[in-house]
């Protein structure tokens, strides 16, 4: 039978990641020492920096020089390592399992799929991505998640969700698996402009924080071309309209060339994925100021874990045809001068690689500090926080992460983070 010292030992292991999450107590100051750390408004690296910070929000930045630490405060040394702001992902599915795709997806519910958002989240936010944009669950599964993080329920990143994506019938965000015989439509269809309105309202009712179209097919759907256009400009007009309307941004899923164009054209504020942008579509983006949120690691899971995975054999096959493709536009666009912000449609990969994106954005054309912006202002710029995230500045959220190498030389680093503080209160530290 165990000692009473080895139960308390237990004990103190069993509660360690509660208590070091804790809330800072009142009034309480806490210092971080920067041996690096990223300016991702001027896009420069500082060095030896201090951070002050009075519970969950940055009271305080500058060389050590300059900033004194207050007696009494609590202090984090971070001298070796290379510090940046918490990291944003724009598009994310939190409740979705990357093992379970195609027919082998049917046999999660949507209670259960959200169930397993906590564990996403946690990894996510292990990672250091401390904001993530969800773009489109099932159940209303993202809504419940962010709610459970907000009340404290479960630890994960600050979330914007979408509740359920909107697209035509048989489009990319119907379900087209299962027999007519089922009469199965997704949630989220609606076909012409009025019914579309009258969606972006059910969504906004039920709590969502911004509304996901499908404005093309897709590569993970049955039965569709991933570049085919599905949602008509007048469709996505009336759900601009209506989103903005209601306060909400719109965020398109768009392959294809010319259904990114129109729905450019319609005042979305975000494409995503953008795989067969052409040149009128990069012009449209800078003309409009649209957002491209492109996702160019995925490819390499669904190629290599797919058919273990469950991917439908079209949907690798569409892959092929357009992984590549979406690399060198990516290239084209950022070298064009497009506003280009992080999402790597993690729940495709595994939650938690979010990071193994940043090495590609180099790859194909980024420097490392565009890549990082990418991921911190940029991303908060379209999400609307950038007021709050995004940047390490007096009076924003001390959302803090750090890293042991030099991203600049190596910009892999981003996928090992090793400290992780999300408002103020420090969730990973090795």
């Amino acid at each position: 039978m165990p000692s009473s010292f080895h139960r308390r030992l237990r004990l103190a292991a069993l509660f360690a990641p509660i208590l070091l999450a804790a809330p800072a107590l009142a009034g309480e100051l806490v210092a971080i020492k920067a041996g690096h750390l990223l300016d991702a408004e001027a896009g420069r690296m500082l060095h030896n920096q201090v951070i002050l910070i009075d519970g969950e929000r940055i009271s305080a930045v500058g060389a050590a020089a300059s900033i004194a630490i207050p007696a009494g405060a609590r202090v984090i040394d971070l001298s070796t390592s290379t510090v940046l702001p918490g990291l944003i992902d724009a598009h994310t599915h939190l409740t979705s399992n990357p093992r379970l795709h195609g027919y082998m997806a049917l046999s999660s519910s949507d209670m259960r799929s959200a169930m397993y958002g906590v564990r996403a989240a946690r990894d996510t936010l292990n990672a250091g991505f401390t904001t993530v944009r969800d773009v489109g669950a099932s159940g209303y599964g993202d809504i419940a998640l962010r709610d459970a993080i907000n009340d404290g329920d479960t630890p994960g990143p600050r979330m914007l969700a979408a509740g359920y994506a909107l697209g035509i019938k048989g489009g990319h965000c119907d379900n087209n698996l299962l027999a007519p015989e089922y009469k199965d439509v997704g949630n989220g269809v609606a076909d012409g402009p009025w019914a579309a309105r009258a969606k972006v309202r059910e969504m906004a009712k039920y709590g969502a924080d911004l509304i996901k179209i499908c404005a093309t097919g897709g590569v993970l759907s049955k039965g569709d071309a991933a570049g085919a256009q599905q949602y008509t400009l007048e469709e996505m007009q009336a759900i601009v309209q209506e989103a903005h309307k209601l306060g909400r941004k719109v965020a398109a899923h768009a392959h294809g060339a010319s259904g990114i164009n129109d729905a450019i054209r319609a005042g979305v504020d975000s494409v995503e994925h953008a795989s067969l942008i052409d040149a009128e579509g990069i012009r449209l983006a800078k003309e409009k100021g649209t957002w491209l949120v492109m996702d160019i690691y995925n490819d390499d899971y669904i190629l290599a874990e797919g058919e273990k995975a469950g991917f439908l054999p079209e949907s690798i096959a569409k892959e092929k045809e357009i992984g590549q493709l979406q690399r060198d536009n990516f290239r084209k666009a950022y070298a064009a001068g497009a506003r280009m912000a992080f999402g790597s449609d993690a729940g495709v990969y595994p939650h938690g690689d979010n990071g193994k994106q940043f090495f590609y954005m180099v790859k194909y054309g980024m420097t490392p500090m565009a890549a990082m912006q990418a991921a911190t202002i940029n991303a908060a710029d379209l999400l609307g926080m950038k007021d709050k995230v995004g940047s390490i500045r007096a009076g924003k959220l001390a959302d803090i992460i750090a890293v042991a190498g030099d991203p600049m030389v190596d910009v892999s680093a981003l996928a090992k983070v090793r400290f992780v503080m999300k408002g103020g209160l420090v969730v990973k530290a090795q």
